[in-house]
């Protein structure tokens, strides 16, 4: 069984790049301080990867 992953919202995307608001809203998450749960994959990781400053992983 794979480790989960809790990934929160921490940052607005006010004023963030189209690409960020993509990669945001592919993970699941649309408002601020949401948290959701994934699986450790290397997939998820490249997109946690791409707006470190935007998320928090538990």
């Amino acid at each position: 069984m794979a480790e989960k992953l809790k990934i929160k919202l921490t940052k607005s995307l006010i004023g963030a790049s189209a690409k960020q608001k993509k990669v945001v809203k592919a993970l699941g998450l649309t408002k601020l301080n949401q948290v959701v749960e994934h699986e450790n994959t290397d997939v998820i990781k490249g997109m946690i990867n791409a707006v470190p400053h935007m998320v928090c992983v538990e």
